[in-house]
């Protein structure tokens, strides 16, 4: 039988997103045409590939050997395509990066402009979310991740500042009214507003001084999820509402102006920076290698 290689593709970004919605979401393509592309392949083929519910989409035991098999050859043929790269004046193509949103507002910035600038028939594409994904399922070339969630096969460069902070901040008007805190422990008598993961994980706030590592898990008013309603809780502190716990440099801004006081800021905890990490594979297309080059001579 002959089957399109979109069609291929479109299977493999449905199985990736896990459902018809979120692959259309992802690829910039209708729910209805990957629909039609995988029905055409369960046709030409004569077996079913994925199994529909009402509430997801997964796989047959075909259909996840098909996977097997096909990703790493899409992979091979992508590459084989970009080989063709390498005879040109400047790289072309596409370049997807899956990144955190802290990462999007806080490292991106200030690389993708000039990166673009120096490579013009390079076009990014970035994928902010919170979710810890597989970069390779996702249909992403590279992903940006802090250490503690780098996987093992993963080659990393360090990108952006190497080291960053959490800090702790209320509005004056708050810390008039309530108190300053002197202590990590002083935080549970306090309105705090917390972060939520999407997988419902709450992180605790973290604290360090001379060598003594504290963690509490205060409560508060407001639950923001982490992501794109970070900017709610920052508002929400610089309002009254209570004390937020960010990034230093997301708050910094803000800490500058006055609209938010530091608080405990003795006690921030120090972290590593994050790491643009790839494939250890033995080819790059040649966007990535652009931008990992590009990387590597950045200043931090």
């Amino acid at each position: 039988m002959n089957t399109d290689i979109q069609d291929l593709l479109a299977f493999v970004t449905v199985v990736n997103a896990g459902g018809f919605r979120e692959g259309a979401r992802l690829s910039g393509k209708s729910a209805s045409s990957l629909s039609d592309a995988v029905r055409r392949m369960e046709t030409g083929l004569g077996v079913r590939l994925l199994n529909r519910t009402t509430r997801s989409i997964l796989p047959t035991e075909a259909g996840r050997l098909l996977m097997d098999r096909i990703v790493p050859a899409l992979g091979e043929v992508t590459a084989a395509l970009d080989v063709v790269n390498d005879f040109r004046d400047r790289p072309t193509g596409t370049l997807k990066l899956n990144v955190p949103l802290s990462a999007a507002r806080l490292v991106l910035p200030t690389l993708i402009t000039p990166f673009l600038k120096a490579y013009p028939d390079i076009r990014v594409e970035v994928v902010a979310e919170e979710s810890f994904v597989d970069v390779l399922a996702a249909g992403c070339d590279a992903g940006i991740r802090y250490d503690d969630r780098l996987e093992q096969d993963m080659i990393a460069v360090p990108i952006g500042p190497r080291l960053q902070r959490c800090a702790t901040a209320a509005s004056p008007a708050y810390l008039d009214a309530h108190g300053r805190p002197e202590h990590p422990r002083d935080l549970l008598q306090h309105a705090c507003l917390r972060g939520k993961f999407p997988s419902g994980a709450m992180p605790l706030w973290e604290y360090e001084r001379a060598g003594e590592i504290i963690s509490v898990d205060p409560t508060g008013p407001l639950i923001v999820r982490i992501g794109g309603a970070v900017d709610l809780a920052v508002q929400a502190a610089i309002d009254g509402l209570g004390m937020v716990y960010l990034f230093e440099d997301w708050l910094r801004p803000h800490l500058r102006s006055g609209a938010l006081e530091p608080v405990l800021e003795p006690w921030w905890q120090s972290f590593s920076g994050p790491f643009l990490y790839y494939p250890g594979r033995r080819y790059l297309p040649s966007p990535l290698r652009a931008f990992i080059d590009f990387v590597k001579t950045a200043p931090c």
